[in-house]
């Protein structure tokens, strides 16, 4: 293919991408919201509240490296649709463990709504899969933003979600689910039928027939294992970061006297500073490096650390520094994944994805959950500071992120 005929069918692909991203975030939204209170109310403890996400995190470092695999075998389409299908029978069994009030069915329905975190995380990669040097940072991006679409209504349809679960006689506190069951299986529907042709079976036939291909110079990447070790590192600490502070954010400034709508305000700042700016970055990604993009996200990290330790006090200090913390992990999450790509061959590239996917989950789980146990012993502003070890290795370690100049031979 010409590489003309290769960028339309990419912006095809980011089209198509991008909709399923909003219909993904649209369903995890609508489900994880009421994730804690059905948790509570099946177990009859609130002190299991929390097991509901940790469940969904859980499915998603599990699910994460064998949807890589799936994909490198059958293509982003069948890997994708597989992925939503999973967490499609997830949301079912929420439904008949709230109906059966059983707890561990519902901890292993949330296990598989995982599964469709998981395909959130792939389809950024996805988005690479066809991408030149140019535009991989930008399209990586612009699918990354899309979830800020469904991230953000699927909340607001528990309302609506809970009288039509009343009006056909569904148990309490899942009518929501139905329109989450819509919207994953409208999300498989789009994977299935739309993304044709497969982004990474193209990509993978471009290389194979690479010396016929004057397009694949775009596609075929020398290996670079310890620039892709570092993309891996940056992504999993800036998540490592963001979650251990964010999660600790509402109980601080529950503590500090904070009322709920302050809490949610502050939070949603938080998102928006995660997903809104994701295209700028995705921008200055192909136009000034990765690594500068990823080195601007520690900057922002460590400003809101700094901020949020030294104005802990301030509810407003600490809404400045969450939204600081969403950008910085923005900047980081998206030039990270596109140096991922472009440090991997098209031998290793998907595999090191799902490991990149695996490593960012567990890690942000283990930060959720440590996180308390720092914010007990040190407080709020000394749980910032300790975590801004992260920043500093991030930093010390991005020389070994430069990708060394080779030439693509023209066999491939």
């Amino acid at each position: 293919m010409s590489p003309g005929e290769i960028a339309r069918v990419q912006r095809r692909t980011v089209r198509v991408l991008s909709a399923g991203q909003v219909l993904g975030g649209l369903a995890f939204g609508a489900t994880v919201s009421l994730g804690a209170v059905l948790a509570a109310e099946i177990s009859g403890d609130e002190a299991f509240s929390g097991l509901a996400a940790a469940a969904v995190t859980l499915g998603t470092a599990v699910f994460a490296v064998p949807l890589a695999s799936f994909a490198r075998r059958r293509g982003r389409r069948v890997s994708l649709a597989t992925g939503m299908a999973l967490a499609l029978v997830g949301v079912i069994l929420v439904v008949g463990a709230a109906g059966a009030a059983s707890f561990p069915l519902l901890l292993l329905a949330f296990g598989l709504v995982g599964a469709g975190q998981a395909v959130n995380l792939q389809t950024r990669f996805a988005a690479a899969d066809l991408a030149s040097d140019t535009t991989r940072g930008r399209d990586l991006s612009i699918v990354v933003w899309a979830t800020t679409v469904g991230a953000v209504l699927g909340p607001n349809l528990t309302g609506p979600g809970e009288v039509l679960g009343q009006f056909v006689g569904m148990p309490p506190l899942t009518g929501p689910y139905l329109i989450t069951a819509g919207a994953q299986l409208a999300g498989i529907l789009v994977y299935l039928v739309a993304l044709r042709p497969d982004p990474l079976l193209l990509a993978q036939r471009v290389v194979a027939f690479a010396s016929r291909s004057s397009g694949a110079r775009a596609i075929v990447k020398p290996d670079a294992p310890t620039a892709a070790r570092f993309a891996v590192f940056a992504i999993a600490a800036a998540h490592g970061v963001m979650v251990s502070v964010m999660a600790m954010t509402p109980v601080h400034l529950m503590h500090q006297g904070a009322t709920l709508t302050v809490i949610g305000l502050t939070i949603s700042l938080h998102i928006a500073g995660m997903y809104a700016l994701s295209p700028v970055f995705g921008v200055l990604a192909d136009r000034i490096g990765r690594i500068p993009v990823i080195l601007l996200g520690q900057v922002l990290l460590a400003a809101s650390l700094v901020t949020a330790s030294l104005g802990q006090d301030a509810t407003a200090a600490v809404t400045v520094g969450l939204i600081l913390l969403g950008l910085g992990w923005s900047a980081t999450t998206v030039a990270g994944s596109a140096l991922l790509t472009e440090a991997s061959s098209e031998q290793q590239r998907t595999r090191r994805q799902g490991f990149s996917d695996l490593v960012m989950s567990l890690v942000g789980a283990a930060g959720a959950i440590l996180a308390g146990f720092v914010l007990a012993w040190i407080g709020y502003g000394g749980l910032a500071l300790v975590v801004g070890v992260a920043v500093v290795a991030t930093v010390v370690l991005a020389p070994f992120g430069r990708i060394p100049a080779q030439t693509v031979p023209a066999d491939g």
